[in-house]
Parts: structure tokens; C-alpha cells; sequence
């Protein structure tokens, strides 16, 4: 098993459609923490940590409409200076484990959430 951990990255999510695809993603997030583990069986899993919308809307992810559905997810690490420049990883065939969970601030009244997947293929590089 091999696992790869990006911090504060800024994460992209599209619909996966095979006819029509998305070019714009419907829900921008930033996270914490992204960590992808794989498996000998090429099988990927994973969590995307502490992350809030930046655009969009997150709680279609855990709707009814939203679980059944297939997602691509792509991101870039806000830490190194010039990885916006560079392709972007992604990972395809993403389905949430139906276990998105947030917290709501007291004050700011903001939420804040975490989430697992499963995915199909990876470009993590």
C-alpha cells in the first residue's frame, strides 16, 4: 500500500458525465489535508480533511441526488509556490462514501466538513 498526503490543497470537483462532460467544476474547496492510499489491487481510497467551499455548493455531495453520483476531483497544493503551473493530479470514478460530515461554527456560523471516497484511476503526479 502506498499513500501520498497533500496539504492545504485547493480541490476542483466536477460530475463525471461521459456525454456533456463538466468544464467547470460545481463545488471549489479548500482542505487541510487530501491523503490517497492505494492498494496492490490498483484500488484507490481516501479523505479530504477540515475543508470549506470556496465555490458552490458541498452539501450536494451528500444529498440524495448527490450519493449515487461520480465525480473528478483535481487539485493543486497551495504550499509549493508553482504547482498551479504544472498538470493538475486527479483522481476518476469518485464516489463518496456517503460519510461527509461537517462542523458549524458557533460564531461564524461557517461550516466545516470531512469526507471519504473511493476512487477508480489516479494521477497523483
Amino acid at each position: 500500500m502506498s499513500q501520498s498526503v497533500w496539504k492545504k490543497p485547493v480541490v476542483c470537483i466536477f460530475r463525471e458525465r461521459n456525454l456533456n462532460p463538466e468544464s467547470d467544476p460545481f463545488v471549489v474547496i479548500k482542505a487541510r489535508q487530501l491523503t490517497v492510499t492505494s492498494d496492490n489491487n490498483l484500488k484507490y481510497f481516501g479523505a479530504i480533511k477540515d475543508f470549506f467551499t470556496l465555490m458552490g455548493d458541498a452539501d450536494y455531495l451528500s444529498s440524495d441526488e448527490g450519493k449515487p453520483d461520480h465525480y473528478v476531483i483535481c487539485w493543486f497544493d497551495d504550499t509549493q509556490p508553482d504547482d498551479m503551473t504544472h498538470d493538475l493530479r486527479r483522481l476518476r470514478g469518485v464516489h463518496f462514501n456517503g460519510n461527509i460530515t461537517y462542523n458549524t461554527n458557533e460564531k461564524t456560523h461557517k461550516r466545516t466538513y470531512n469526507a471519504t471516497f473511493n476512487a477508480e484511476q489516479a494521477k497523483l503526479t
